[in-house]
């Protein structure tokens, strides 16, 4: 990038190394950024370090917050009997998104992978088994990916705590609404017919 000043070619080279973000969409952001007023970029930048300085772990859950426990923790209204096990933080706003789930979560940061040297000591588990002894937690759902690694995580906390006397659940897995069924793969379709429920 000889041929772009350095400043923006520094910024499109960090906007890089974020995820889903390639050559062009970096260069675009930058670019906008300049067409910006210089408050905008600085509320940005300040926004930045703020998330830096700010976020933390929550202490019972692990979510991202700036306040600790989180809110979804320290809500009285929600079910602290359920818990719901995902892997990352971003996952917890994807169940949000349905408005269905009024228990509260567990985020592990990871999946086991004996490939990539993750295995169960790099999870947060610890505050997990805590939780439900005094929360007198009645089940568990394991909401990880539907992938090797999820499927392995979800077979390992299902063996962790079925013997601690509570239901263990795992999402149903299935074919996406609106899609045809010519499309879906053969493990798909067989987590569908696994997952089957009776017709209301």
């Amino acid at each position: 990038m000889e041929d772009i000043a350095g400043p923006v070619a520094r910024l499109i080279e960090e906007f890089k190394k974020l995820p889903g973000v390639g050559p062009k969409s970096a260069q675009r952001m930058v670019f906008a950024l300049i067409r910006r007023s210089s408050e905008d970029c600085a509320q940005l930048a300040q926004a930045i370090v703020d998330l830096k300085e700010r976020m933390r772990l929550c202490s019972e859950c692990n979510n991202i917050t700036d306040a600790d426990p989180c809110h979804f923790c320290s809500n009285p209204a929600r079910n602290h009997q359920v818990v719901c096990v995902v892997e990352e933080p971003f996952n917890v706003y994807s169940i949000e998104r349905t408005r269905e789930f009024k228990g509260v979560y567990h985020i592990l940061h990871g999946a086991l992978s004996p490939i990539n040297g993750v295995g169960p000591e790099d999870l947060k588990l610890k505050n997990l088994i805590g939780r439900i002894q005094r929360d007198r937690v009645e089940e568990v759902i394991l909401a990880t990916n539907p992938n090797i690694e999820g499927e392995a995580t979800a077979i390992y906390l299902s063996r962790l705590l079925k013997p601690l006397g509570l239901l263990v659940t795992r999402i149903a897995l299935g074919i996406p609404v609106g899609s045809d069924l010519e499309y879906a793969d053969e493990v798909t379709l067989s987590k569908a017919l696994t997952g089957r429920r009776e017709m209301e």
